[in-house]
């Protein structure tokens, strides 16, 4: 399945919320949500582990929706260290929902990197406070959930959890801390770096196996 790729916008609480939005050839299965890095530090939709996640959901079938944060593109706002941008993300979820009914039928992916994982992990936690739907598969990669945590975090017992051996910005020993703390088995890639150079094809078929065991 080939995708395409246009820009949509959603609104958030500081405004605009610039996305790209993936396609599959074929009628959606369902849709992923996948949150980028650390917008002070160049973090953006189109970040490589980002686009490596989407493009497996793609080829799974789902529409894999690529957010920018606060202030990163053409998206309104400053940086908010997590707090404004979950809020952004569960505005966002509503909306999407709403304006895509046939992909909110099917299987919900939420992926995230790095300081997406924050994000992911939080806006996981409060949509099931808030008894609202929650995905049916939660990724964390290069997990930074406690970097920027605001709130208690509840993760579901099947979150994969993805981590480079060598990762320079998220030390392994941190992300462990994250796992261990949770009773979650995490995958470590030997000799990946926090970017995973080298590694991507490995990113992607971790994720493709995850898909799978949706069914999709």
């Amino acid at each position: 399945m080939l995708a395409r790729t246009e820009k949509v916008v959603f609104q958030g609480a500081a405004g605009d919320i610039d996305c790209a939005l993936d396609s599959p050839s074929g009628s959606p299965r369902g849709w992923a949500l996948v949150l980028h890095p650390h917008p002070l530090h160049g973090g953006a939709r189109d970040n490589k582990i980002v686009t490596t996640i989407a493009r497996a959901c793609v080829q799974a079938g789902l529409l894999a929706l690529r957010p920018n944060f606060r202030g990163v593109g053409a998206s309104a706002g400053q940086f908010d260290a997590a707090v404004g941008e979950t809020a952004d993300m569960a505005a966002l979820v509503r909306q999407f929902t709403e304006a895509y009914p046939e992909a909110a039928a099917g299987k919900w992916v939420l992926a995230g990197f790095s300081f997406g994982t924050s994000v992911a992990a939080q806006l996981h936690s409060q949509l099931g406070d808030e008894q609202r739907a929650v995905p049916d598969a939660l990724m964390l990669v290069g997990s930074a959930v406690g970097r920027f945590k605001f709130r208690e975090v509840s993760v579901p017992d099947d979150t994969l959890l993805i981590h480079g051996e060598a990762d320079e910005v998220v030390p392994l020993s941190e992300a462990m801390g994250f796992a261990r703390e949770r009773g979650l088995p995490m995958v470590v890639i030997p000799d990946a770096s926090h970017f995973f150079h080298g590694k991507l094809p490995t990113l992607k078929l971790l994720v493709q196996q995850r898909l799978a065991a949706l069914g999709l």
